[in-house]
């Protein structure tokens, strides 16, 4: 018999609505295979209301009061985002203690449509660098081979949605941490628009890159839940072009842009390359173009980005400075020897960065690139307690803001790839409807480790 914990939010949504699913039963199914899966080290915190918060969703469904469609379903949330009376850590012990006194914005949005906030997912250490095995909880585990990484900092996040443990997690992307750990965990990871859905209560890392996004099963429970983490107003909903047609619309394969990395691995491209085509055979206009050279915007988002983390830890470090990992310390390093100067600079190259891929990227829907240059590393490449980068190709977008979607495409060595769709500002709907497309033309979605 399929777990309630199986379904789709969609069907779970319906099913509870029908009467032929309640809240509570699909939130102890969740709570067991939380329970079953703990060799993981998703969850740092599970909440002991959970089942209240479901029977009070149970209630006001039963009276005719629907607040929405995520009433009544579990979701999970990076512990760098505050939920009300849960631990806020963020993933350090320089917080061990703190709990959140109020909602971050975007939870605030999940729990007033009912939804059961069923705990904290792990981070790297305040969403820097990792992993860390000094730090107070263990580093999450990828589910396909426990022994590699899940990539950061939305790490118990893609572990959490990539091992069935939860359909939809809450994270955060800065440079990538939404979608590399999607790639790296085969799950679906969407960075909205920057603006999209508000930073409020999330802890910054870089306010100016900062983005708070979802881990996701499928596309289409990607795009439900950005529709409802957001304000709406301007924003088209994600979900509004999920199930159309991609025939015609234009596709530009930015091959290049990774394939000619020495990093790149042949897996990767091939498998972008089978994505290509397979896009093409469902009736896209697929074009090769060439983007500018990443460096740039990896460099000016790499000034920006740790000057302002410095900036947003300068208490905490004037005064907890001993409880901070080595690796975090090093990497905040970074922003003191970062000048006005430079950082000047780097704000000043944001625009012509902005208006050179916008040219770049015109007479086209959609491009297709890599999201990750090769698949999660093992543990092992991470002894000692200096930072390890792993190459992707994700920065530049939380410089222009422009929202970017990975998506499984397939496997090297055993353990999963991604692919990254990126569109306009605003054209999330875009993004899901190729991302979707692309999914139900192939098995990735349904693949899950262990079957």
């Amino acid at each position: 018999m399929t777990s309630p914990a199986d379904l789709t939010l969609l069907e779970a949504a319906a099913a509870l609505r029908s009467g032929t699913l309640t809240s509570r039963s699909l939130t102890e199914a969740v709570l067991e295979r939380i329970e079953a899966h703990k060799q993981l080290c998703a969850f740092t915190h599970v909440a002991a209301d959970a089942l209240a918060q479901a029977d009070a969703a149970d209630a006001r469904l039963a009276a005719g009061n629907d607040p929405g469609p995520f009433c009544g379903l579990p979701v999970a949330i990076k512990d760098l985002i505050d939920v009300a009376g849960q631990p806020a850590t963020c993933g350090s012990a320089v917080l061990a203690g703190r709990v959140a006194d109020a909602d971050a914005a975007a939870v605030a949005r999940l729990r007033a449509q009912g939804a059961v906030l069923i705990g904290k997912l792990a981070t790297y250490e305040f969403a820097m660098v990792g992993p860390d095995m000094n730090l107070p909880d263990p580093p999450a585990r990828n589910p396909w081979n426990i022994d590699h990484i899940t990539g950061g900092s939305s790490s118990g996040s893609a572990a959490a949605v990539a091992g069935g443990l939860v359909r939809f997690a809450l994270g955060t992307d800065t440079g990538g941490s939404v979608r590399s750990p999607a790639a790296y965990c085969g799950c679906v990871g969407l960075k909205p628009s920057f603006g999209r859905v508000p930073l409020a209560g999330a802890f910054p890392l870089s306010p100016s890159l900062d983005h708070v996004g979802p881990l996701a099963a499928t596309v289409a429970e990607a795009a439900l839940a950005l529709d409802a983490l957001g304000d709406g107003g301007h924003w088209r909903p994600a979900s509004a072009m999920i199930g159309k047609s991609i025939e015609g619309l234009r596709i530009g394969y930015a091959r290049r842009w990774f394939a000619d990395d020495p990093q790149c691995s042949a897996a990767v491209v091939s498998a972008l390359d089978d994505a290509a085509a397979m896009l093409s055979m469902r009736g896209a206009r697929v074009s090769l173009i060439e983007l500018p050279d990443y460096a740039p915007y990896e460099a000016a988002a790499s000034v920006i980005l740790h000057a302002e983390a410095l900036a947003a830890h300068a208490d905490l470090i004037a005064t907890r400075q001993a409880a901070y990992g080595k690796p975090t310390l090093q990497c905040l390093a970074f922003g003191a020897v970062v000048s006005d100067t430079d950082l000047a600079l780097a704000r000043r190259a944001v625009q012509p960065l902005t208006e050179a891929m916008t040219l770049a990227m015109a007479g086209h829907d959609v491009v297709l690139t890599a999201t990750t240059l090769g698949p999660a590393l093992p543990f092992s490449a991470f002894g000692g307690e200096k930072a390890v980068w792993t190459p992707m190709r994700t920065i530049a977008f939380n410089l222009t803001g422009q929202p970017a979607l990975s998506v499984p495409c397939g496997f090297d060595s055993g353990l999963p790839l991604g692919l990254q769709l990126v569109a306009g500002l605003g054209a999330e709907d875009m993004l899901c409807r190729v991302g979707h497309a692309f999914e139900q033309a192939t098995d990735h979605a349904a693949l899950r480790p262990g079957a």
